[in-house]
This record gives C-alpha cells, sequence and structure tokens, in this order.
C-alpha cells in the first residue's frame, strides 16, 4: 500500500541540497523525483521546485516555495536510535556545518528542521512501570542536551 501522508518540507532555495543532505545521514535514503519551475513559475523557469526523497522507506517531498516560512519547534521529525552510537552519529552529523545542539534530545540541523534524536532506551525508561524509576529518568533527561543511554540509566537506578 502507497503511503497516505507525506512530510512536506518547505524551504526557501534549498530543497535540493537539503535532500541530499538527508539521505546522506539516513544512509538508506535516496532521491526519488525532481520537478523545476516552468515558465508560468512563481520560481525562475528551470530551477527546482520540489524534491521527492525517502528516508527510511518514508517519503518526504521538499519544496524551494521561498523565504515566506520558517522552520520552528512546533514539528520535529523523530528518530528512534537503537543504541548510544546511533545516538551519536546522528547527533554529530546533523548538528554540523551550522545545526545546533538543543535540550532533551532535540536540535536543529543547518536548514533550521527539527529533530528529535531518540534513544529507544529512553522510550523504556520513561514508560517504567515503576513510577519514581520512570521520574528519576525524566528529571535526568530533562538536563541534558544530547541524551546519554548510561546516564539515563544511571539516573532510573538511583546512581
Amino acid at each position: 500500500m502507497a503511503q497516505k501522508i507525506t512530510t512536506f518540507l518547505w524551504f526557501d532555495d534549498q530543497a535540493e541540497q537539503a535532500a541530499e543532505f538527508y539521505v546522506s545521514v539516513f544512509r538508506n535514503g535516496r532521491i526519488t523525483g525532481l520537478q523545476r519551475y516552468g515558465e508560468a513559475g512563481p520560481g525562475e523557469a528551470g530551477s527546482v521546485m520540489l524534491v521527492s526523497f525517502e528516508l527510511f522507506g518514508q517519503e518526504f517531498r521538499a519544496l524551494n516555495g521561498g523565504p515566506e516560512f520558517r522552520f520552528n519547534e512546533a514539528v520535529s521529525l523523530q528518530v528512534d536510535c537503537d543504541d548510544q552510537a546511533e545516538v551519536d552519529r546522528y547527533w554529530e552529523l546533523l548538528t554540523a556545518d551550522g545545526g545546533a545542539p538543543g535540550p532533551c534530545g532535540w536540535l536543529k540541523d543547518r536548514y533550521g528542521l527539527s529533530w528529535q534524536i531518540v534513544p529507544k532506551r529512553m522510550i523504556e525508561l520513561l514508560a517504567d512501570p515503576d513510577p519514581e524509576r520512570a521520574a528519576r529518568a525524566t528529571k535526568a533527561m530533562l538536563t541534558m542536551g544530547k541524551l546519554d543511554v548510561a546516564a539515563l540509566e544511571a539516573a532510573a537506578d538511583g546512581r
């Protein structure tokens, strides 16, 4: 079954560069289509209008729509990571060259798009059936930028 809902991202004029960056960060990504503005505009004829790409089999569209709209933290993309090495890799790549770290596992990439780089273990700790363990893990998470699995586990254990 084809994907019914597609994430659509509005860029000023960096849609193609952003899509190329994202498919390089997420190794199984690929660009699946490119459309150019025609004579009718509104962009310059021949310039990139829309880039279609996939990350982990999920479809995205990136539009060169002009400077009217900017990304903000009201929308983010969450990456569920299997371990600390995966957290570290995505954190480093997505904050490079103008990206910025944020609190609690959030960051902005060089294009201003917000991401949450989340170890699966954190989700488990926050949902721990023991409310005290979950509270300690939550309290520790709230002090972090990039999430640290070992520190979250230690906090949950009261260490």
